[in-house]
């Protein structure tokens, strides 16, 4: 009974994880849907999870094509 919930427990961790670095995947990386991947498999193991997230959240934001393009034609 009690492994039930933990086995839901992690479960329901792996996907928070996994949607909060698609969040941050979109801002951080170019690949937020392998950032969102990455952060669910890190997530099973919460440790791993915590660790994923802080490093992303680290990372400095990408410039997207959109902005640099806008900032280049302004020029």
């Amino acid at each position: 009974m009690m492994a039930h919930f933990v086995l839901i427990f992690i479960l329901i961790f792996g996907v928070i994880i996994g949607l909060v670095s698609y969040y941050l995947g979109r801002r951080k990386t170019q690949t937020p849907v392998l950032a969102g991947v990455l952060g669910f498999v890190l997530g099973l193991i919460p440790i791993f999870g915590i660790i994923y997230l802080v490093v992303l959240m680290l990372k400095k934001d990408v410039v997207s094509n959109k902005y640099s393009e806008n900032t280049e034609a302004n020029l």
